[in-house]
């Protein structure tokens, strides 16, 4: 697929392109690129880090962009940025991300495919971890930096690039690309309103586990109910039909500990990361990896040592008895799960959310407010800014301003300050010991850089 092409990508930092980008240039490809937000001058050192690897990058600009090339861009970009212009006129060739990624996933002889509406990146990185520590070399694509594959000389690991013949990727429902997949292992974390209708989920989720020579389902999840008809089917869940269950939760400070019980043989499971809705994500890889031969024991011991992925209830460090946690939760279900998982463990929260666009607030509003205004406990407050705006002609009519009186209307302790720094005084002021701060959102790679900023004036304080 890759070998002896050139692809140029418009955007290359994005979290679906950069994996992308390091795959084929794994496998021979000639990869060049370009990104906005290198040009605002943002997250210099990722961008300095792919110079490293050997890959051009210019500005985007259209100067990049020469006969031969592949351009691989979003559907979403407009014909009117200078790349997609300056390609248009060579006549060039255009890819999505979903249509490389499919293309190479289904190139795979077993290509395991990680779809639903939450989770599906934390699964992905256990199914590939647990392929690893298998002797399995899977290639693994993901949308989020896998710890357990990152080093001082690979921060972005994103991709691991093993042998082509064991794809693992999560797919995305949200553009309809799942469509594009024909995958050996279907996985289905859960089904609920993320950018699309219910009816047009369950759709697309039902004709992506159907293709599957097996589809791994939730049976916790009662949108996924559908799915469970289908006679290729291996359940998981904590509900005691399921085929990989999972019984006796217990939170931890640390992480989590429960059971896993296959063909009435129990495993003692433990996992470095907080949550039940983490040890249904384990079953789910447990799950998977069973279905591609891999033994339940190999699995659950794989997953003990399981680093957890950047931005997924990552602690970024403690200062003054304040900790300062790093998450990526954007959507009603992904809320709704990580304050779960602070509920388990005492403590007052101080929130940070930063939408992740005009678009989803619209989609999803009422839905969102209600997750928080429901997960939230009292003593708990929320800061929300204004959401995610890099250009373009999206509606901004329905703002952050919205969202905030329907959680207090709910009752939800929140309140609506503009910009970034504002709601960080305002949670910095309010800090107290023993306090933990949430720096909830998507589609913004600085948010980590602001979190470490706060956990470095707290330790000033």
């Amino acid at each position: 697929m890759s070998e002896n092409k050139s692809y140029f990508f418009c955007g290359i930092g994005g979290s679906g392109m950069l994996p992308l980008a390091m795959i084929v240039a794994a496998r021979g490809a000639r990869v060049a690129g370009s990104d906005r937000s290198r040009d605002q001058g943002r997250s210099p050192d990722k961008f300095d880090w792919i110079e490293r690897q050997g890959i051009a990058l210019f500005p985007q600009d259209g100067s990049g962009v020469t006969a031969g090339q592949i351009l691989v861009a979003s559907a979403a970009v407009e014909d009117s940025v200078p790349d997609i212009a300056a390609a248009n006129a060579l006549g060039l060739p255009r890819l999505t991300r979903a249509d490389l990624n499919a293309a190479l996933f289904n190139e795979a002889d077993r290509g395991i495919g990680v779809g639903g509406t939450s989770g599906k990146s934390t699964v992905t990185g256990m199914i590939g971890w647990i392929l690893e520590s298998a002797g399995g070399r899977p290639t693994v694509m993901n949308g989020a930096v896998m710890r357990n594959f990152a080093s001082d000389t690979m921060p972005f690991a994103s991709a691991l690039v093993g042998d082509a013949a064991t794809y693992v990727s999560e797919v995305d429902e949200s553009d309809g690309s799942i469509a594009l997949y024909r995958p050996d292992v279907a996985v289905v974390t859960n089904i609920s309103l993320d950018h699309k209708s219910l009816e047009e989920l369950h759709q697309l989720f039902g004709d992506f586990a159907g293709k599957a020579r097996i589809a791994v389902v939730n049976t916790d999840d009662a949108e996924s109910a559908p799915l469970l008809a289908g006679a290729n089917v291996a359940t998981f869940g904590f509900a005691e039909t399921a085929h990989v269950h999972g019984s006796d939760f217990e939170a931890l400070p640390e992480g989590c500990r429960f059971t896993v019980t296959v063909e009435n043989t129990a495993h003692a499971a433990a996992l470095r990361m907080p949550g039940r809705h983490n040890a249904a994500n384990a079953l789910a890889a447990i799950a998977a990896t069973r279905a591609a031969g891999v033994p339940v024991a190999e699995a659950v011991a794989a997953l003990a040592s399981f680093a957890g992925l950047a931005r997924r209830y990552e602690v970024l460090g403690q200062a003054n008895d304040v900790t300062v946690i790093d998450d990526f939760a954007h959507n009603p279900d992904k809320v709704a799960a990580t304050l779960a998982a602070v509920a388990e463990l005492p403590g007052r929260a101080l929130l940070f959310f930063q939408p992740h666009g005009y678009g989803p607030l619209r989609q999803m509003g009422a839905e969102l407010a209600a997750s928080f205004a429901t997960g939230m406990r009292s003593g708990d407050k929320l800061y929300v800014s204004d959401p995610v705006y890099f250009g373009g002609t999206v509606d901004r009519s329905v703002g952050s301003e919205k969202l905030v009186a329907d959680i207090v209307a709910g009752g939800g302790d929140a309140v609506h300050l503009a910009t970034r720094a504002e709601c960080g005084a305002a949670m910095l002021d309010e800090a107290k010991p023993g306090d933990r701060i949430l720096i909830l959102g998507a589609r913004d790679d600085t948010l980590t850089e602001f979190g470490r900023e706060l956990l470095e004036k707290l330790g000033q304080a």
